[in-house]
């Protein structure tokens, strides 16, 4: 017997979705961080602050709760006036926040602040939660539109609340569509498929809510984002309604277009060897699903989603 709405249900709102005391929690260091930086970016920078966005998961209601294997990281967007798009560098501006994080927090250790590939990254230790500064030059002709650079002196046009709204907008037409992104998103983890990244699963499960609509259980539409990566092999190119020109041609192995950038490939640092070994995961958890589903066997299940997989109290 397959599971239930009301049994997956269970085991999102017990297990995988952020309890609204952790959520109010991180939105207050977040807060705290954000009046912290924005005005030492004020008094100590020539650095001007227009807009500040919380944006990635967190904003977008996918994110998972913290375990050993779920981390908690929110995306908090700062987007910067004044500067020249073309004079600018990653490190112009992620080094010129991470000196300033430093300062702020003087007595955190200096191993608290790293530098990723596109922001600023401060962790507090306490509760887990990793917060990465994205700067962003906007773009003063497009609203919510701007500029984020990456390490390797590349630049790509984002839009942090359009991206927020593309998630919206996906859940107005399936109200299950942020249970399906955490589950998909706890499958990756469980399964240590780390180049699946969680926008390309959110844009994945968005094609298929697009495409194939909104039938069907939890668990079928579930295993049927399993059986796409299956059959499709990850070959096929990914686009929205929300792309307008232009367009680029992409000779990445997986080629899935930003809804709010056309000439932006979210999927373009998944390898060949990454594709082939993501098919080949998804193809075993869709044949463990399906028959998972066929013998009702809950511990089946938790060879995709590990051993706190449950769908009911414990008696």
């Amino acid at each position: 017997m397959p599971l239930t709405n009301t049994e997956i249900r269970f085991y999102d709102s017990n297990i995988l979705r952020l309890p609204a005391d952790k959520r109010k929690e991180y939105h207050a260091q977040v807060d705290k961080l954000i009046s912290a930086l924005d005005k030492n970016l004020k008094d100590q920078t020539d650095i001007k602050i227009t807009k500040v966005v919380k944006a990635g998961s967190f904003a977008k209601h996918t994110i998972l709760r913290k375990t050993n294997e779920d981390p908690v990281d929110v995306d908090v967007v700062f987007y910067i006036s004044g500067r020249n798009v073309d004079h600018e560098t990653f490190s112009s501006l992620s080094e010129t926040i991470h000196d300033l994080l430093i300062k702020i927090y003087p007595t955190k250790e200096v191993e608290d602040f790293t530098i990723q590939r596109k922001a600023a990254t401060v962790e507090f230790k306490a509760s887990g939660l990793s917060v990465d500064i994205v700067p962003v030059i906007e773009d003063p002709s497009r609203s919510g539109y701007g500029w984020q650079f990456d390490k390797d002196g590349s630049r790509m046009e984002t839009c942090a609340p359009c991206q927020i709204q593309f998630v919206r907008d996906r859940k107005d037409k399936d109200s299950d569509f942020r249970t399906l992104v955490r589950l998909a998103k706890k499958w990756r983890n469980y399964s240590g498929l780390k180049p699946l990244k969680s926008f390309v699963i959110e844009l994945i499960m968005a094609h298929l809510l697009d495409t194939q609509g909104s039938d069907g259980t939890i668990e079928q539409k579930f295993r049927r984002f399993l059986l796409y990566i299956a059959d499709s092999e990850l070959k096929e190119t990914i686009q929205f309604s929300e792309n307008i020109p232009p367009f680029k041609t992409f000779s990445d192995p997986v080629v899935i277009l930003d809804p709010v950038s056309s000439e932006n490939n979210v999927a373009s640092r998944i390898t060949e060897d990454e594709r082939t070994e993501i098919v080949e995961v998804a193809h075993d958890a869709w044949e463990a699903a399906h028959f998972a589903s066929a013998e009702n066997d809950l511990e089946i299940w938790k060879e995709l989603f590990g051993g706190r997989f449950k769908v009911e109290e414990a008696a």
